[in-house]
């Protein structure tokens, strides 16, 4: 019998224990301090104690991770989001100690959690890529002017390590490059201990739409169809849905081809994601990057393929010779809202505290709930403030977002400051509703979705 040790905490680390037992599994969850009595540590066969509650003394310390893997007896280890499930250090680490890695190769992991080696594959592959420069080390820009006039404003100055929208930057004038291009450096250093940054044209009027893949490691891998993942605050997802709306299909089918070349120029194994930006007036579509994990919004695709995506992982990790061959089969529609402890009026300034009330209704029709969260649990400031995500399926989008209207109107939260009033009103946006749906979405309606009181 297989023992895994989950790397993360939070609601992915539930949502991967809940997989494990479906397999038969047992599990062992690790915690930080402020992390004791969470629910993914109740939910785990086993717990260990990583220590103080930063992030840079707990889940982020790769010997105490394999540590608690060898006292634990665990076989294998799934990294889940965030944190080090992007560290190709993390993932050579596990295998020299004889663990199984729930992920692709370190190789893969390094070769795409650099972006500019990822730009540099997917060219490669015959996938097109945003017009960029070249690499800019830390502390050294010298020739940037240059090579921003020839990518043209407004543009981006984008960290080559990292993801989620952190190291990431828009630049409207010249004059702004050089001290803003050096803020990212200094921030993507101390985050990602790269400082490394590039720059890439900015789209205006576009949306960020992804691919979910599935590789078997020797090339052949299989498209689980999109995700529009357009609606963002600060390049940071806020609402995720399936199928795209409005995209023709032609060029869908374009972007799954483009995500199928990409696994094969990287021989891909596992849960991945290609993402991409689409110029929807010049009907264009370019890649952005690969994310070598699960990602947040990952049920948005199980709610319309049937599939459970972290099972798939563990099997083939685990060369389970039950391992199906996946034909790709979209029911209807999904859509994900993610409910964060922020306050919206405060540009969503994280809102830590103890969830007095946390109540919603978990089983409506189409319905799904992942959360790290119970009712009188302790929000901390020191991890993400994502609390819960609620996903509805229906037959078309118009019952998904009903659905999920509907859910998010019972939900209750007290104690805390939510955004649950501001994803309602994106929900009720006749903009959105149309599905006219693009990345500065929130920045055009900001003072129409952003509750006054």
């Amino acid at each position: 019998m297989h023992k895994l040790l989950i790397a993360n905490r939070g609601e992915i680390a539930c949502r991967v224990i809940a997989s494990a037992r479906s397999l038969g599994w047992q599990t062992v969850a690790v915690h930080s301090h402020a992390d004791a009595a969470a629910l993914h540590v109740q939910m785990a066969d086993q717990s260990v104690s990583l220590g103080e509650p930063p992030a840079r003394q707990s889940y982020l310390r790769i010997d105490k991770l394999i540590e608690a893997a060898r006292t634990s007896g665990a076989s294998a280890v799934h990294p889940g989001y965030g944190f080090l499930s992007e560290s190709a250090q993390f993932a050579a680490a596990v295998i020299e100690a004889g663990l199984l890695w729930v992920g692709p190769s370190p190789d893969t992991i390094r070769l795409m959690g650099d972006k500019q080696s990822a730009r540099e594959a997917a060219l490669r592959a015959g996938v097109p890529i945003v017009p960029g420069s070249r690499r800019f080390p830390h502390g050294d820009l010298v020739g940037i002017d240059e090579a921003a006039s020839k990518v043209g404003f407004p543009l981006l100055v984008k960290a080559s390590a990292g993801g989620g929208g952190i190291g990431m930057r828009r630049i409207d004038r010249p004059d702004q490059l050089v001290a803003q291009a050096a803020m990212v450096q200094d921030a993507a250093h101390n985050t990602f201990g790269d400082g490394t940054v590039y720059l890439e044209r900015y789209l205006g009027r576009a949306r960020h739409v992804e691919v979910q893949v599935f590789g078997f490691g020797d090339g052949a891998a299989v498209h689980l169809f999109e995700r529009d993942c357009s609606l963002q605050r600060r390049f940071q997802k806020v609402v995720e849905e399936t199928p795209a709306p409005g995209l023709p299909a032609q060029m869908l089918q374009a972007m799954y081809e483009a995500s199928l070349r990409m696994c094969a120029e990287t021989k891909y194994a596992g849960a991945g994601t290609v993402e991409f930006i689409v110029d929807e007036e010049n009907c264009r579509f370019y890649f952005l990057e690969m994310n070598t994990r699960i990602q947040v919004e990952h049920p948005v695709t199980e709610m319309v393929t049937g599939l459970d995506l972290v099972a798939m992982q563990l099997r083939l990790a685990a060369q389970d010779s039950g391992q199906e061959k996946v034909v790709p089969c979209r029911d209807g529609a999904a859509i994900e809202c993610r409910l964060y402890a922020e306050n919206p009026a405060k540009r969503f300034l994280p809102s830590p505290g103890k969830l007095d009330v946390f109540s919603f209704a978990a089983d409506g029709e189409g319905v799904r709930v992942d959360t790290g969260y119970r009712q009188g649990d302790v929000v901390t400031p020191f991890y993400d403030p994502l609390i819960a995500k609620f996903v509805a399926h229906g037959p078309d989008r118009a019952t998904a977002v009903a659905r999920m209207r509907g859910t998010l109107e019972t939900l209750q939260v007290a104690g805390i400051m939510t955004n649950r009033d501001f994803l309602l009103s994106c929900l009720s946006h006749p903009e959105f509703l149309a599905g006219k749906v693009y990345t500065r979405f929130i920045d055009d309606f900001g003072s129409e979705l952003v509750p006054t009181s």
